[in-house]
């Protein structure tokens, strides 16, 4: 999960983020919807399609994520304890919703763009990019264009779910940080180490985002029990955050401008359709489990589990409540796509 950077690894990854930096800084002045995300996920993504070299150094990203996730565990309150009761519904709607998702946009993708059937489900996927990678590869598909598809749809949500909150009459400041007093830095380094263990463990169970849920469990509990009060300085929440909309754009690193623009249409396309069942599942659920729709809706977004995260601690949501449907997003993925495929390769 961890090892040692290489010096060139290093240098790319200090470069991206220094536009990732600039990135935040421009929307910040545009006055861009939660910018330190926004803001480097469109510069970074625009710089890798020019041809500049991109990219994050795993450990750096592993350690972010664990710095996200002790932040996030900081928001968690005793109302998380009394909505657990609610969320199965929520995951019923959200398992209906998924295989809805994958059946339509491999139709639309199918039919209207002339991809193969199987690389249509695992294009349409809303989510779990290294399974549906590892699934193309095996099936010797269009891989390339799958890994387009998914990475415009993960930068088209990351900009445009702020859009759709506002819509929504949920009012998105700029930067949101935690009120409240800051961590003490003994114990943000007691919760590093605990979130850092927690994640190898969950790593070896084959967690999605181990490092990142690790770092919320460890500081979930240090907070709910009161050992470790205080949020974390808004210096390394911010740093965090711009990390992982840096992390967005990079994704875009190597992927040529022919390749894009042929796949770019069926790309935005599918986050259309993938983004309109989620609405109209967050709005179900926030309305029959009485959820702030925009909370919800970060919760049922089609992808971006480090990121959706990230955004639900910009607008308040229970970090909980939106993790738990992102894992349960993947877990559902990985049953559904094969048994899609499957199905395909069978007949």
């Amino acid at each position: 999960m961890l090892s040692l950077p290489t010096r060139s690894s290093l240098v790319v990854t200090g470069q991206t983020l220094i536009i990732g930096g600039i990135g935040a800084w421009i929307a910040d002045i545009l006055g861009a919807p939660i910018a330190v995300l926004t803001g480097p996920a469109a510069l970074v993504s625009i710089a890798a399609l020019l041809g500049v070299r991109t990219g994050i150094d795993d450990t750096v990203r592993n350690l972010t994520f664990l710095l996200i996730g002790v932040s996030i565990g900081s928001g968690v309150d005793t109302s998380a304890t009394q909505s657990m009761l609610r969320w199965p519904l929520a995951f019923v709607v959200l398992g209906v919703m998924l295989w809805a998702t994958l059946w339509l946009c491999s139709r639309v993708l199918e039919r209207g763009f002339g991809m193969v059937r199987r690389s249509a489900y695992l294009a349409a996927a809303p989510g779990h990019l290294s399974f549906v990678v590892s699934l193309s590869s095996a099936l010797d598909l269009d891989t390339t264009r799958i890994v387009v598809i998914q990475s415009v749809r993960l930068l088209a949500l990351t900009l445009t779910v702020p859009v759709f909150a506002l819509f929504m009459g949920y009012d998105l400041p700029q930067q949101i940080m935690l009120q409240g007093p800051d961590l003490a830095w003994h114990h943000l380094g007691i919760l590093l180490a605990l979130g850092l263990v927690a994640g190898f463990i969950l790593d070896r169970f084959g967690l999605p985002a181990a490092l990142l849920i690790g770092g919320m469990v460890a500081s979930s509990i240090g907070h709910g029990t009161g050992l470790t009060p205080g949020v974390m300085h808004p210096s390394l929440t911010f740093l965090g955050l711009m990390t992982v909309g840096t992390l967005i754009g990079a994704r875009f690193n190597g992927i040529t401008r022919r390749a894009l623009i042929q796949s770019l249409t069926a790309g935005l396309t599918a986050t259309a359709l993938t983004t309109s069942t989620s609405l109209l599942a967050a709005l179900a659920v926030a309305w029959a489990l009485e959820f702030e729709p925009a909370h919800v809706l970060v919760a049922f977004a089609p992808g971006g589990l480090e990121t959706m995260i990230a955004m639900g601690l910009t607008i308040g949501a229970d970090p909980g409540f939106v993790a738990a449907c992102h894992v349960a997003r993947l877990l559902f993925l990985t049953v559904l796509i094969p048994a899609f495929v499957g199905r395909i390769h069978r007949q």
